[in-house]
């Protein structure tokens, strides 16, 4: 996957393999264009896409008549399809914004039409009894709180390598590992420059997430900062599961929108996150400050949960920037499209996006027409990690045909020697230990490893050679 294309010019390089850049080459993988994605890291959605807190939005909360809105909700319904056809894992959980002071009862009415001015109309202002008939666990003193049936959790590992997927599967060329570091324009092309050499294309899409700002610095725009934000989170165990039926969300403050406690696609409960502005791009780390202040939230939130044993912590960086929306737009001239400011909700803006994006390069003379449907290839089916069904290890059936899927190799997740193998023969291989966490969920249990650790490095490492062999049984 990291083949150097020294040499070749693309017709449309996308930087970045996030959630958005991934979208965005599936969406050209379509059209008769010669499309690469350049991956600084060796895998696919490794950066901010990996640690989102996994929620597909309705919307309802963002600024109305904002380009965010817009396309967040279009996403919901894009994605939501997309999920359904190819196999990425959903629950529609609904959520309820809680009110725990007067001044945020006295805010749940705007939310509501807010709610209604970006289109979604199915909100409702419940009181007290109500929100604890629907979550009971919570902590005391809730006045009252405000319900959002649409919104659902997702999981976002699933949804990332689904589109670089399809995007693969269409002929997109994938070059992970390729860091760019600068770039030089010539005529009507671009050369960027990678830690791998030189890759050149005639149309430049800027999927950068935090390293968004500097591609655009280096096309010679200031037009905004990347800020990243810091959010810690944990993971509880999956015995906690039935205290949060649903996502828990605060009312949002002019600070943010606050710590939340969520069910996962994968049976756990999640608590957070934190919202600290950093420096450095790569602080990635947990802190002692960031668990203290989970603690005091989570403890007035829900102060059970609190006694339930924590499986993770961990900690992603959000690329927040000085600007209230996307920063999206395209210099003709330049033959240069930026997709910046892209925020946690690109989750589930990020196939929107992609559409949106591709009508500005439709404008400006990009032959975008894709080609006949009988050309394409079938979207791929993902393997179902989430727990809101059938698991392959669940499946007498599928182990009758192929005992690999009744070997079970991490005993907490209840991942099988199958799907590792299949992880290892699919479209985009892992390259990492991650890498095949995020495709299986392997080694994610409440062991972290301690005794399937030895047995997975094994097959990792092992990789190259077992998964020609059982591709060729």
């Amino acid at each position: 996957m990291s083949t150097n294309e020294h040499g070749r010019t693309f017709d449309v390089v996308v930087i970045g393999g996030g959630i958005v850049g991934a979208a965005m080459a599936r969406e050209l993988g379509a059209t008769s264009l010669d499309v690469a994605i350049l991956e600084a890291r060796g895998d696919v959605g490794d950066g901010t896409s990996k640690a989102n807190t996994a929620i597909l939005h309705t919307g309802f909360d963002a600024k109305p008549g904002t380009l965010e809105s817009r396309l967040v909700a279009r996403g919901y319904d894009l994605l939501g399809a997309y999920a359904e056809q190819v196999g990425i894992p959903v629950e529609r959980t609904g959520a309820i914004l809680v009110a725990w002071t007067l001044e945020e009862l006295a805010a749940l009415p705007s939310l509501k039409e807010k709610a209604e001015q970006n289109g979604y109309d199915r909100c409702q202002i419940i009181d007290a009894d109500a929100v604890y008939a629907e979550v009971p666990d919570l902590g005391e003193g809730v006045l009252g709180g405000l319900t959002v049936p649409g919104e659902s959790i997702i999981c976002t590992w699933t949804t990332n390598l689904a589109l670089a997927t399809e995007a693969v599967d269409r002929g997109v060329t994938l070059l992970t590992s390729h860091r760019v570091e600068g770039l030089e324009r010539y005529g009507r092309r671009t050369r960027l420059m990678t830690d791998q050499g030189p890759v050149t294309a005639t149309w430049v899409i800027n999927a950068a997430g935090l390293g968004a700002d500097w591609i655009d610095e280096m096309f010679g725009h200031h037009r905004f900062t990347v800020t990243p934000r810091r959010g810690e989170l944990f993971v509880f165990d999956k015995q906690s599961r039935p205290k949060v039926p649903k996502i828990v969300l605060p009312v949002p403050s002019s600070k943010g929108k606050g710590v939340l406690v969520s069910p996962t696609i994968y049976g756990n409960v999640m608590l957070g996150p934190t919202a600290e502005d950093l420096h450095d791009r790569t602080a990635t780390g947990t802190s002692e400050d960031g668990f203290a202040f989970l603690l005091e939230k989570g403890g007035r939130l829900m102060p059970t949960l609190l006694d339930e044993e924590v499986t993770a912590s961990y900690a992603g960086l959000r690329a927040a920037t000085e600007h209230g929306d996307y920063v999206i737009e395209l210099d003709a001239e330049q033959q240069y499209l930026l997709l910046g400011g892209i925020r946690s909700t690109g989750l589930t803006a990020g196939m929107a996006i992609a559409e949106h994006a591709t009508g500005l390069l439709a404008d400006a003379g990009v032959d975008v027409t894709p080609r006949p449907e009988s050309s394409l290839p079938e979207p791929p089916l993902m393997p179902h990690i989430g727990e809101a069904g059938a698991r392959p290890y669940q499946d007498d059936e599928l182990i009758a045909a192929d005992p690999a899927y009744g070997e079970i190799v991490c005993f907490c997740e209840r991942v099988t020697r199958g799907e590792v193998r299949d992880a290892f023969c699919s479209s985009i291989p892992p390259t990492d230990l991650d890498g095949l966490r995020r495709r299986t969920r392997i080694m994610n249990g409440r062991c972290q490893g301690f005794f399937c650790g030895a047995n997975v490095q094994a097959l990792l490492d092992s990789a190259g050679t077992s998964t020609e062999t059982e591709a060729a049984r």
